[in-house]
């Protein structure tokens, strides 16, 4: 099943490449890049930059703390962790073309030194116990069914006391998902979970929940206004350098799960 995820990200071609040439035709120069100008690109999950801001002032994570960015895709997060709260960050993902493009995009922004990627899976993470202040997981546990797995290995490589957040896309009320979606072309590799079920599999894992934010309608704003933006006046990259073809029919079905109530964006705050 892992080889059937990876594949479903993998990009055709080199992926650091097609965005450096959408970059480059939008005028933009690789040398005098922010993070800011990727984040169409690489903050690879609903609501965008915002959410990662959002989920920095959960963590609290400052400057000498080491933070570990489960499913961490092309990067976006890890950077933005990293410049705006001047901590450090490990990221491990399924797919080696996302470690390294993520590896390229942050040296254009400045940051190779304070993030680092490396391939792994997310149920059997390649740490010691205890090694991480923080840990944080956007929009990865739809793919995976072994969730205690996941949250298990979490809880395990932080310290004690250390904070997780999970910001993912749950199952909702409102029947089947519509595919394909960004972590899916077609529901064999779609595991998502209720909110109930969410809860449990935190608390199982031994974690203590301090806040959660259902941001569903928030994420459906978002997803409309991309629509028009990508259709009017679209951003010099965008996700379907990742996503390919599909992209479009993607976001169309997006919008109408959350319109629906298939679908729920929700974060969670933990404490290990």
């Amino acid at each position: 099943m892992t080889d059937r995820i990876a594949e479903h990200y993998t990009p055709e071609g080199d992926l650091a490449a097609t965005i450096a040439a959408q970059l480059t035709r939008a005028g933009r120069d690789l040398s005098r890049l922010t993070t800011a100008d990727l984040a169409a690109v690489d903050e690879f999950h609903v609501r965008g930059r915002a959410a990662t801001l959002e989920i920095a002032r959960w963590l609290e994570a400052g400057p000498g703390d080491l933070v570990l960015d489960i499913g961490s895709g092309l990067g976006g997060p890890a950077r933005t962790l990293a410049e705006t709260r001047g901590c450090r960050v490990v990221g491990v993902d399924l797919s080696p073309a996302y470690c390294a493009a993520a590896t390229t995009l942050s040296s254009w922004v400045g940051l190779g030194e304070r993030v680092s990627f490396r391939p792994g899976d997310a149920t059997a993470l390649p740490f010691g116990d205890g090694e991480f202040d923080a840990a944080m997981t956007l929009h990865v546990g739809m793919n995976i069914a072994a969730k205690p797995l996941m949250y298990g290995e979490a809880r395990r490589v932080l310290k004690p006391g250390g904070r997780f957040t999970v910001y993912d896309v749950l199952q909702g009320e409102g029947g089947a998902v519509h595919f394909p979606v960004p972590w899916a072309g077609e529901p064999s590799i779609s595991h998502l979970a209720t909110p109930d079920e969410m809860e449990s599999l935190l608390a199982q894992a031994g974690f203590e929940i301090l806040h959660r934010h259902d941001s569903s309608n928030e994420s459906l704003g978002w997803f409309e206004a991309m629509a028009t933006r990508t259709s009017t006046a679209p951003p010099p990259a965008t996700l379907q350098a990742v996503l390919g073809d599909a992209f479009p029919a993607m976001i169309r079905n997006q919008i109408a799960n959350l319109r629906e109530r298939r679908i729920r964006t929700v974060g969670y705050l933990c404490r290990a």
